[in-house]
């Protein structure tokens, strides 16, 4: 890093906009397919959000949950998608300096909540199935939202400490990022001043707000499959473990992926290693989360399929 005091300013930039530099030339192509996602990720999470809201056999803890996480996964994809669109359709890929940290803001902001929230959502699964006696108890509807909630501040908290590190970074020369929308990992690495407090801050918050959330939903899991193999029924066994494997599929790419991009070697990775990375665990993961959790679930199956008859009788 460059010299920081006095020193620091004699080639410093008014910075107020970065170019993003991981577009490739098959621009058509990306943009058609982040199209794709972003609006299947739209139509997946409002659905669920809708049918937990309209069908009362839907107004348990679980749904509950459930609706918490598309609403997040719709906010992840707005915060970084339509952007992402417009700069495929542009020559040169930008984003204002202001319009990069709110960007930078609210991502950060929803990966922590989600964190969070997935960590709660296996411990729920846990207590139905390993602790059914008390679930009434643990998941009362007070605990529940104090649990939605104490999500999105862990998140908000996590966020406004990193956005408030990145407003003290100084930037000289020309202000490039390689990335195809803005986070800290880039802004660290275009960053002309010293960036150890925004490096210590990344690593302490991947141990907080990453790996343990990681470890609980890892270790709720590990628990329940440990009681689903006790069942007596082979089709339960069999209907238990497909779920559970398939949570806990979607969970680990989510937070392998994020782990990854916010731990990386020092020497970085490739525009197109972080490209990859970085849509998998923010756009991705929204597309499927509404597939794993909610429309492989025969109770949401049977209200989805309620609401499209009564739509078809009044339409």
């Amino acid at each position: 890093t460059a010299p920081v005091g006095p020193m620091a300013d004699v080639n410093q930039t008014q910075v107020t906009e970065f170019m993003l530099l991981s577009f490739s030339h098959v621009r058509p192509f990306l943009f058609a397919l982040f199209l794709v996602i972003y609006v299947a990720t739209l139509l997946g999470n409002s659905a669920i959000l809708s049918l937990v809201s309209l069908d009362p056999h839907l107004h348990s803890p679980m749904y509950f949950f459930l609706s918490h996480l598309s609403c997040l996964d719709l906010c992840y994809s707005s915060v970084t998608v339509p952007k992402i669109l417009a700069n495929t359709l542009r020559p040169q890929a930008t984003i204002s300096y202001r319009g990069c940290l709110v960007q930078m803001f609210f991502l950060m902001w929803c990966a922590g909540a989600e964190c969070a929230l997935l960590a709660v959502m296996a411990y729920d699964r846990y207590v139905a199935i390993c602790q059914p006696l008390h679930y009434a108890q643990a998941m009362s509807r007070g605990a529940c939202a104090a649990a939605a909630i104490g999500c999105w501040l862990w998140g908000l908290l996590d966020s406004a400490l990193h956005t408030l590190l990145a407003t003290w970074l100084s930037f000289c020369g020309a202000t490039r990022l390689r990335h195809i929308f803005c986070d800290v990992p880039p802004l660290l690495g275009a960053a002309c001043s010293n960036t150890w407090p925004n490096e210590l801050a990344l690593h302490v918050s991947s141990v907080f707000v990453g790996l343990s959330p990681f470890l609980l939903t890892v270790g709720s899991y590990l628990h329940i499959l440990a009681t689903v193999l006790r069942m007596p029924l082979a089709t339960s066994r069999r209907k238990a473990l497909s779920t559970c494997s398939a949570h806990l599929l979607v969970v680990s790419l989510y937070f392998v992926t994020a782990n990854l991009n916010y731990n990386r070697p020092s020497s970085g990775y490739s525009p197109a290693a972080d490209t990859l990375v970085s849509s998998l665990y923010c756009i991705i993961t929204p597309l499927l989360n509404p597939l794993i959790y909610s429309l492989r679930n025969h109770e949401v199956r049977g209200a989805l399929r309620k609401a499209l008859r009564a739509w078809g009788m009044t339409g």
